[in-house]
């Protein structure tokens, strides 16, 4: 025969409701937090357009801009070719991987772009690319 036991038993229960709250808040706020990544650190140009551009964005770049005038800036410093070649050269020691962006303005002088390109490549690195516009930058600005 069996005896019931004098103290009842509860049952476990797990509440879902708050659960899909949790769920939602880190949801958005991942979302939050993905779009405040996408923010470049460079000082603002007007990139050339190009059609087949993909959107590569990674923190560990190393950013270099060319504006119109043929300044060279470094994270919105303006700094000159030999300090950016002095902190490439320490970057590159570091990692031989580093990979390199160049961005100029749409009216940069050629010339200017290819003293970057060559002091660049004269660092030794290999992975170098430059910045363009997506199609919304073919659109010409007044």
């Amino acid at each position: 025969m069996k005896l019931p036991s004098p103290v009842r038993r509860r049952h476990s229960r797990i509440e879902i409701i708050p659960l899909i709250d949790i769920m939602f808040f880190l949801l958005a706020s991942f979302m939050m937090v993905s779009l405040q990544l996408d923010q470049s650190r460079n000082i603002p140009v007007d990139l050339p357009p190009s059609v087949a551009a993909r959107h590569d964005f990674r923190p560990d770049l190393f950013n270099i801009a060319v504006d119109r005038a043929g300044d060279t800036w470094l994270e919105k410093r303006k700094v000159t070719l030999a300090e950016i070649q002095t902190a490439l050269s320490n970057r590159f020691r570091l990692d031989t991987n580093v990979p390199v962006y160049i961005s100029g303005d749409r009216l940069t002088r050629h010339g200017a772009m290819v003293d970057v390109l060559d002091m660049v490549r004269g660092v030794g690195v290999q992975k170098v690319a430059f910045t363009v516009g997506g199609e919304e930058a073919a659109a010409p600005t007044p």
